[in-house]
């Protein structure tokens, strides 16, 4: 037996509760998981209060990532004991993810624990880490280094925007972080940016092209935030795109990609290769200070996540959220 979240549909609408299941409700995979910790991400909040078309098929456990130990396996890559880390492919979507105690997946979806991590660790960085992490690698890939200027990081607040800002800073790179939450001002200082500007800022429609502010830009925002951010970015700059928390349309103009060669450049984590993947989660893992996991995790238990999904789609939840299985 297992305790997990389970989602169910009743009247068109998503139900969360906390069950205990039996091991033969796991779906079918290659490998066996004692789950130690999952996290809340905004997907997460979407898939269990229904706001968002996440899932299609119930019943349904939610948890697009988690960390633990291998339980079982039929696959020679893993072992009974190993430390293993789960980002992505559908998980919590598709296929059972980490809000139980217990999961089980083919084993292309894992990651042999990164040196210097542990489960805990793991989920403090978590999708939103590693998306993180990829956004930052996106940057340096298109040529922007620290000498180049401010990098502006949107949607700051929320898991992937303070992931970046510490990864940012620990690279040597100067940090706007822009956020809707003022109350959150001295925090993200904390984390490491250099300074803060208003959400507001960036909500007014955008001009086709606008003075030239920043080299770079790591946005998770989308929509009208993404537009007003490609018109003020430097010539030959770049924008690490992961996030559309603000929407989905781009009410933009071809002007700054043509008369300054700006870079939009798309992240996605899902779907990250293997290569990619381990070689994000080695570089988060070895960026990372002590002092970024102490600040950064609000630990919470299992029975506590419905009314933190409910919080975490109406902006209101900071840094990121473990569960503790």
């Amino acid at each position: 037996m297992f305790k997990a979240l389970v989602l169910n549909q009743q009247d068109a609408n998503t139900v969360s509760t906390v069950e205990q299941l039996d091991d033969s409700s796991l779906p079918a995979g290659d490998v066996v998981v004692s789950v130690e910790y999952s996290s809340l991400n905004y997907k997460d909040g979407l898939a269990i209060t229904g706001k968002g078309r996440i899932i299609r098929q119930f019943p349904m456990v939610p948890g697009i990532d988690y960390a633990g130990k291998v339980l079982t396996s039929s696959d020679d890559r893993y072992q009974p004991g190993d430390s293993v880390v789960l980002t992505g492919w559908g998980v919590g979507e598709n296929h059972w993810g980490g809000m139980a105690e217990k999961a089980s997946v083919p084993a292309d979806y894992l990651v042999p624990m990164p040196t210097g991590l542990d489960s805990r660790k793991a989920m403090i960085i978590g999708t939103a880490g590693l998306t993180a992490m990829l956004c930052v690698m996106a940057l340096e890939d298109a040529g922007i280094t620290p000498d180049k200027g401010d990098i502006l990081v949107t949607g700051a607040s929320g898991g992937v925007g303070s992931v970046a800002i510490t990864l940012l800073d620990q690279l040597g790179y100067q940090v706007v972080a822009c956020s809707g939450r003022e109350q959150n001002n001295e925090w993200l200082k904390s984390i490491g940016a250099d300074r803060v500007i208003p959400r507001d800022d960036l909500l007014e429609p955008a001009k086709p092209l606008e003075k030239q502010l920043w080299a770079g830009c790591i946005d998770t925002v989308g929509s009208k935030v993404l537009a007003k951010v490609l018109a003020q970015i430097d010539y030959d700059g770049a924008v690490a795109a992961c996030g559309l928390a603000g929407g989905f349309d781009l009410p933009t103009t071809v002007m700054p990609f043509i008369l300054r060669g700006v870079k939009l450049l798309g992240v996605d984590s899902v779907m990250c290769p293997f290569e990619r993947r381990t070689q994000a989660w080695s570089r988060v893992a070895e960026l990372l200070p002590e002092t970024f996991y102490s600040n950064a995790g609000n630990e919470v238990a299992l029975d506590a996540v419905p009314e933190l999904a409910e919080a975490i789609t109406n902006g209101q939840v900071t840094g990121r959220t473990l569960i503790k299985l």
